[in-house]
């Protein structure tokens, strides 16, 4: 069996063990049975192993990092956001956001398996270090960013149950509102400096390569703004106070930027960074 064999037939299994994770996580919110969760834990860890195993063979495959087409970064973008939750799992114990990250991964993750398939072709433009820590530490800030809008959801949907002093399907499921606050900030404060180290790395490159660090490509110029609403919001928390359903609701916002910069700058606006996720 071929590497392309191979990773063809891993893709298809961790698509099929996050979906399985997905579905052991839903029962758990319903049944709210503590093995259903580390059931779904399990499934969840089995397919991030083989999603790691996964992108090493296509590392080795085509000689650096994979993320030159739009199915190669969807997947790193699948892979990034179930590694900040794994971390964030040890600190926050939050098992309901497994019942949101778990169908996130697999739906993106879905979409990228039916794209089509283009046969590998190696563009120097990718063989760099600095490359490889701008992708890598951009996705773990972005998958950062979208924990911390989950856990908004959770704060808003809870905060909503108390003030209307409903005791229904997600008051008891939900941990304390100040726990979710602090859940919150906890996910933006840590991938606050992974999108600046992603930036930084991204400059350097750029240096390197093209012979400027900046020269408002939209994509620089999105990242920035991206950059700025988080370090508007971790300045209010620590400066102003924010916290609560304003936090919820910035967090909720700002995954909206982060998909607009990641995605949407791409696809609508003109650029060099269009190279890095053709189909």
């Amino acid at each position: 069996m071929d590497l392309k064999s191979l990773s063809n037939i891993l893709f298809a299994l961790v698509l099929f063990l996050y979906a399985l994770s997905t579905i052991w996580y839903l029962a758990f919110v319903a049944f709210q049975k503590k093995f259903l969760a580390q059931i779904g834990a399990g499934q969840l860890w089995a397919g991030f192993l083989c999603h790691t195993l996964l992108i090493i063979i296509a590392y080795f495959r085509i000689g650096h990092i994979p993320a030159h087409n739009l199915q190669y970064i969807l997947s790193l973008t699948v892979w990034a956001l179930v590694t900040v939750y794994f971390i964030f799992q040890f600190k926050l114990s939050i098992r309901m956001l497994g019942s949101l990250i778990t169908p996130i991964a697999t739906l993106i993750l879905g979409v990228a398996y039916f794209l089509p398939k283009p046969d590998i072709v190696i563009d120097k433009q990718f063989e760099s270090l600095w490359v490889s820590a701008h992708v890598i530490t951009s996705l773990l800030g972005n998958g950062a960013f979208a924990l911390a809008a989950c856990v908004g959801v959770f704060y808003l949907i809870q905060q909503k149950a108390i003030k209307n002093k409903s005791r229904g399907f997600f008051y008891a499921r939900l941990p304390s509102l100040e726990s979710l606050d602090q859940a919150g900030y906890t996910c933006i404060a840590l991938g606050f400096p992974m999108l600046t180290i992603g930036i930084m790395t991204g400059c350097i490159y750029a240096q390197i390569r093209w012979g400027h660090y900046w020269k408002w490509d939209p994509k620089e110029v999105w990242s920035a703004m991206t950059w700025l609403f988080y370090a508007a919001i971790l300045h209010g928390r620590m400066a102003l106070g924010w916290r609560g359903r304003r936090l919820a609701s910035l967090a909720i916002v700002g995954i909206y930027l982060v998909i607009f910069t990641f995605l949407g700058v791409n696809f609508l606006l003109k650029g060099h960074h269009g190279d890095f996720t053709n189909f």
